[in-house]
């Protein structure tokens, strides 16, 4: 039984009135606000590349190209094939081009061409994010995600295999200078050796860059260390950098610099997991006048057991004596205190050495020296900073402010990932990954500013 009042497709209809352009997309669709985003800024003061052309066709327009390019990575589109599909099939790509179709190689010059101009578009985003009273500056947190890259495990230059490599390169570099030596009679750098301390060099570096990472699964991967800034406030992200470095240690600092950089200003108060807590971080945040809320830190640790010491005679048989500041060795010999080294950052070796005159009579000796000198024991103590900042991680306060950094830092990365789809990099080079990452946590930008500000006028108001 057939149904007359069904909905068929009449593919021979005629529009008796030409069809606006304005109609093609919803009042409140993301297109027009990437459109009313690009259209305020001077796209020529950012750095884009300006194309001139005196014979043929006229070249796009570089808002128009950014344009594109912004909604392509907010619609999960990122090949340049697929967006150039897209631009002659989708009404929301079709709207915000005027109808033009830009073709693949043209989006790929753009992309490739305008790569140190993103990082100012990203830029521009923040500051006027933050004059809208978006970021706060008050509390940011960072945190590290891995991001695959275009490398596959089996042609990746494995560590083991280079090293491997690179010791019979410097055997055969030692051979050839011997030989060298002996025919001439003095040292003298042939081509051939030159070649080969080329690949020393080559080899060296690339042992340098290993990048293989650690995914969520367990499992290891050629990776990029995706570094992400994010404001309290709204969860803006203020922030990004895809450094050389396989963990996270180490990458606070810099991050807190491009904050700087981005907004003028340092905030008050970062916030980061154990993977960057270390007692350098702590007192480069304590030079920067930013308080840090992280992970725990070690506590300064005795002297290790020396080879040939009697058990009974290790460090933790030595009793401190805070009255003299001194040691007591289990023979009743005390130790006083010699001085403090400083071997490691933020870290301060307290040294306690016996008198030669009671080790050399000592008939524990045997036992309890190991060298031809007088017993010594030593304990590492933090640096007052690094003490101070434990202290305070244990207060109730901190540990509340620490609980909600996942809330915080972990968003941006999981949003990238599951909206965008940027579980692994497209493009090849740390140079065009970056441009990648800052293509993606623009269009991020959008869409929380969207959501928060963005609201659709009403029919017949000004912009």
């Amino acid at each position: 039984m057939s149904m007359s009042n069904a909905i068929l497709a009449n593919y021979d209809q005629i529009d008796l009135l030409p069809q606006s352009l304005e109609d093609y997309v919803d009042r409140d669709h993301p297109a027009r606000f990437i459109r009313e985003f690009v259209d305020a800024m001077d796209v020529s003061e950012l750095g884009f590349r300006e194309r001139r052309s005196e014979e043929g066709r006229p070249p796009y327009a570089n808002d128009l190209l950014l344009k594109v390019w912004l909604y392509g990575y907010l619609a999960r589109i990122r090949s340049t094939r697929e967006l150039d599909r897209a631009c002659r099939e989708h009404l929301s790509l079709l709207w915000l081009t005027g109808r033009h179709a830009p073709d693949h190689n043209t989006l790929w010059r753009f992309w490739h061409e305008n790569r140190p101009a993103l990082r100012e578009v990203f830029r521009a985003g923040v500051k006027v994010a933050a004059a809208q009273g978006l970021v706060g500056m008050i509390c940011q947190a960072v945190d590290g995600t891995k991001i695959r890259a275009v490398a596959s495990r089996r042609t990746v230059e494995h560590g083991k295999d280079l090293e491997k490599v690179l010791k019979r390169v410097e055997a055969s570099i030692a051979e050839m200078e011997a030989a060298e030596q002996e025919e001439a009679g003095e040292y003298r750098l042939p081509e051939r050796l030159q070649e080969a301390e080329k690949l020393r060099s080559a080899i060296r570096e690339s042992l340098g860059k290993m990048r293989e990472i650690q995914q969520s699964g367990g499992s290891y991967a050629p990776s990029h260390n995706l570094q992400i800034s994010t404001d309290a406030a709204h969860s803006l992200i203020v922030g990004v950098s895809v450094p050389q470095a396989v963990g996270d240690g180490g990458q606070l600092p810099p991050a807190l610099d491009e904050v700087r950089r981005n907004l003028g200003r340092l905030p008050r108060q970062v916030v980061a997991d154990a993977g960057y807590t270390a007692h350098e971080t702590i007192l480069a945040m304590a030079e920067r006048q930013v308080d840090f809320i992280g992970g725990t830190v070690e506590v300064g640790r005795r002297s290790q057991p020396r080879p040939g010491v009697d058990p009974a005679f290790r460090a933790g048989a030595f009793v401190y004596k805070a009255e003299g500041d001194v040691y007591r060795c289990p023979a009743g010999k005390e130790l006083p205190r010699r001085g403090i080294q400083r071997t490691r950052v933020g870290v301060q070796q307290h040294v306690y050495q016996a008198k030669v005159g009671d080790c050399r009579g000592c008939a524990f000796r045997p036992q309890g020296c190991a060298g031809a000198g007088p017993r010594t024991v030593s304990h590492a103590q933090n640096a007052p900073t690094v003490e101070a900042f434990r202290a305070k991680m244990q207060t109730a306060a901190a540990q509340a402010i620490y609980r909600l950094r996942a809330a915080v830092a972990e968003f941006p990365p999981a949003w990238l990932k599951a909206k965008i789809g940027l579980r692994q990099f497209r493009a090849r080079g740390l140079k065009r990954v970056r441009a990648e990452a800052l293509w993606a946590c623009s269009a991020y930008n959008l869409a929380q500013w969207a959501r928060l500000r963005w609201r659709v006028r009403p029919a017949g108001t000004e912009a």
